[in-house]
């Protein structure tokens, strides 16, 4: 099979090495792409957002499937451009995909399906969204309706702050998604991230992930689109699991095809778990977390390509449950520690040189470091998912973007992985670079 992946981030390079591994696939290709990415798959510049050069370009490579990576384009519709060019692509079409561009689309069909989720109200007004936030006992969420790269959400201990969010959405700060404002009582608990692969009416289990969302230390600070993550889930015991199945993840596919939206693709859920264990829906998104995919794909223990394309064909009924993983099988965990340029998530400086200091450089495959005395191959191997880098014009590898990396380490056992994703991170340096100190520490 030629496989088409669409995406330039970290999740588009753990999902590019995870299909160049399957026995299945000849030969991958990447739009646009990036530094680490072009050591496993052929990069075409193209923008996510021009369907007609992609679907050109899909066509012209005799590409066998295109796997779509980031919200976007989705949202936009290229699935349905795809297929109506008779284009073979795997992910939610448009009016699936509203389960992540619409909030509010998303709550009433939870509150339509009995899916357990926050009290919530949706304003289209200032004044009536502020009205309501003083009615509600604080903390209270704010959530711009649309999509915002994972930072149109507020969790404010203060109606001063509640208007603070409330007016950012208005006064244009998240553009088109901020026109609805979303207001949530807050719910007390844990996240974790549950992700399946789904055919419309099937689905199966990837293994389940624990994100980093805000910025600092502690849980502090302004949310991002992710500083960390790990897998598995130490809160998430089968039979809580079965749980989330059973009161989410097959009422939400059930409902989607009763209502004509049948759902096929990445579904990501975002659980709250109360003190109980008990679920709550957080948030939908209609593709894999970001950067949860560099902690999950590589602890998968099947062919992934062979499990998208079975979903793609309708054919998921004969998966039961989680996939074989290291979660399954008890033989390994993974952590992920995200690098970030400084500024992130507000406005980034970019351009500065990557260095990897003395005694670890990058292997022949950049998404690879070479082993060093600090991480002991018979314990760890590191991974290094490029997210925001690219060459400058003398071939230096710099960053381009908020996150630049994803410092992944997997090994025997969580304490071993942590302790090796941050000796990885320690080697490598650039100008401004922050990052948690705390990812899988509690």
């Amino acid at each position: 099979m030629r496989i088409l992946v669409i995406g330039s981030g970290g999740r588009e390079h753990a999902l590019v090495l995870s299909l160049s591994l399957s026995q299945h696939v000849e030969e991958v290709f990447c739009c646009p792409g990036n530094p680490g990415i072009s050591q496993l798959a052929q990069c075409s510049p193209i923008k996510v957002d021009d369907f007609a050069k992609l679907a050109e370009f899909a066509a012209s490579q005799k590409i066998d499937l295109t796997i779509v990576g980031p919200d976007d384009p989705l949202a936009d519709g290229i699935v349905d451009f795809f297929e109506e060019r008779n284009l073979k692509i795997f992910g939610p079409r448009k009016d699936a995909a509203k389960l992540e561009w619409s909030k509010y689309f998303a709550k009433e069909f939870m509150l339509r399906r009995g899916i357990p989720s926050a009290k919530y109200a949706a304003f289209d007004r200032r004044e009536h969204a502020i009205a309501y936030a003083y009615s509600r006992q604080l903390p209270v969420v704010i959530k711009a309706d649309g999509l915002a790269r994972g930072k149109g959400v507020a969790v404010v201990n203060s109606y001063d702050g509640a208007i603070g969010a409330i007016n950012s959405c208005f006064d244009g700060k998240f553009g088109e998604a901020g026109k609805m404002v979303i207001i949530e009582d807050f719910l007390p608990g844990t996240e974790a991230s549950v992700f399946a692969i789904c055919d419309g009416e099937n689905y199966a289990l990837l293994p389940t992930a624990q994100d980093y969302k805000r910025l600092l230390d502690g849980n502090k600070g302004p949310n991002t689109g992710g500083m960390g993550a790990r897998s598995p889930n130490p809160l998430i015991d089968w039979e809580t699991l079965k749980k989330i199945e059973k009161t989410i993840i097959q009422p939400t596919l059930l409902g989607m095809k009763e209502e004509g939206r049948p759902y096929k693709g990445f579904l990501y859920v975002g659980v709250m778990l109360d003190q109980n264990k008990e679920p709550f829906v957080v948030e939908f998104n209609s593709r894999l977390g970001d950067p949860e995919t560099q902690v999950v794909l590589p602890l998968l223990e099947c062919d992934l390509f062979e499990v998208i394309w079975q979903a793609s064909e309708g054919n998921l009924g004969f998966f039961k449950g989680i996939l074989p993983s290291a979660e399954t099988s008890g033989n390994g965990a993974a952590v992920c520690v995200v690098m970030a340029s400084q500024g992130y998530p507000d406005k980034v400086a970019a351009g500065m040189p990557i260095r990897f200091k003395v005694g670890f450089s990058l292997g022949s495959q950049s998404q690879l470091l070479d082993q060093t005395k600090e991480v002991d191959p018979n314990r760890a191997k590191i991974l290094l998912f490029h997210a925001g880098t690219k060459l400058d014009n003398q071939r230096n590898l710099i960053t381009s973007g908020g996150r630049v990396l994803g410092v992944t380490a997997l090994a025997q056992n969580p304490e071993d992985a942590k302790e090796f994703a941050y000796k990885a991170v320690n080697k490598i340096d650039f100008a401004g670079k922050q990052n948690r100190l705390d990812i899988a520490a509690d």
